[in-house]
């Protein structure tokens, strides 16, 4: 193969390489701290059951509230606490780190291909040698 064409080849499976690399690095790179609800849509109490309990001196905090047994006290008094007062945030980093990892396995996969397919057009291992008489 001649030098420019194997050059050409070159430059085009490394800026081939480039798109998985630069996604690749993109994806982890990203803060791990953005992934928690947001505060206007805070989980009420009730709906959180499936992710999380939460027990004060051994009993659950939904009987505490419905019994009417948890005060919060403030500049004016203290108050009953309801049900619906009560909000949660979740932490979703570990199920966003989860669906992540088929992505960057893909991601990976295209850097290895595209860099041995560079390397082996670089040196020349690709090039055509022609038929050979028998």
């Amino acid at each position: 193969m001649p030098a420019r064409n194997r050059l050409a080849f070159t430059m085009l499976c490394l800026s081939l390489f480039l798109i998985p690399a630069l996604q690749l690095v993109r994806e982890l790179s990203r803060r791990s701290d953005i992934w928690w609800t947001p505060q206007t849509m805070l989980v009420p109490l009730a709906q959180s059951a499936d992710r999380v309990e939460i027990y004060v001196g051994g009993t659950p905090l939904a009987t505490l509230l419905e019994r009417g047994q948890v005060r919060v006290g403030g500049e004016t008094g203290s108050a009953v606490l309801a049900a619906d007062q009560v909000g949660l945030r979740f932490n979703n980093w570990d199920r966003v780190r989860a669906e992540r990892i088929p992505r960057l396995l893909l991601y990976a996969a295209g850097c290895g291909i595209t860099g041995v397919l560079a390397l082996m057009v670089a040196t020349g291992r690709l090039a055509y040698r022609g038929e050979t008489a028998p």
